[in-house]
């Protein structure tokens, strides 16, 4: 049980230069199959979170590398995105602009006061993930972008606030905190840091 948390991170991060490979490489027929693998991916972040903590071993070392290997299966299925839908994606640049500067922002923010990179898993960054599901979702089943990809840009640059937010807020660096009020809990001795999130 210990290491089933490991092995699913590791099944996500494999799963990303696999959508790059398709998507280059099959194009159109890979439609189905990339979709197929972001849910995929999707489970193996939802149950990795649940058994560690089932198990006991959800440290701060297993929380960094999920938060990072969900980083780079978003950005996988980005460029895949990109890879099937070259016309859509340059029209929709601004907004996707935006997202990879509020991204950058949040990193820098965090490495210049503590060093490391952001793990909060904040509710509104798990809320922004399910907006991403739903946009890639039509971006790469249906050639749209539309309402899901406008929802998915507003959240992405709320939660991306929040988080700096938090890091700003917080005393020291941690990981699993669930909004920018919770972290102006803890600044102020109001609220021990906990867990308490599905993932």
């Amino acid at each position: 049980m210990k290491t089933i948390p490991y092995i699913l991170i590791a099944i996500r991060f494999l799963l990303a230069p696999v959508i790059l490979f398709i998507a280059y490489s099959a194009g159109e027929k890979a439609r189905l199959m990339i979709l197929i693998l972001m849910y995929v991916g999707l489970f193996t972040d939802i149950f990795d979170g649940i058994i560690a903590r089932k198990a006991g071993v959800s440290s701060e070392k297993l929380r960094r590398m999920d938060s990072q290997t969900d980083l780079v299966f978003w950005l996988s299925l980005g460029f895949a995105a990109y890879f099937l839908n070259p016309e859509i994606i340059k029209n929709e640049w601004q907004g996707i602009l935006l997202i990879f500067l509020m991204e950058a922002l949040c990193y820098i923010v965090s490495l210049w006061k503590f060093g490391k990179e952001t793990c909060t898993h904040a509710f509104l960054s798990k809320m922004w993930g399910l907006s991403l599901l739903i946009a890639f979702t039509y971006l790469i089943g249906f050639q749209q972008a539309g309402w899901a990809f406008y929802l998915t840009v507003i959240l992405g640059f709320i939660s991306h606030v929040d988080v700096i937010l938090i890091v700003l807020l917080l005393p020291k660096w941690q990981y699993d905190v669930p909004s920018s009020y919770h972290a102006w809990r803890i600044r102020n001795g109001k609220q021990r840091k906990k867990t308490i999130f599905f993932n």
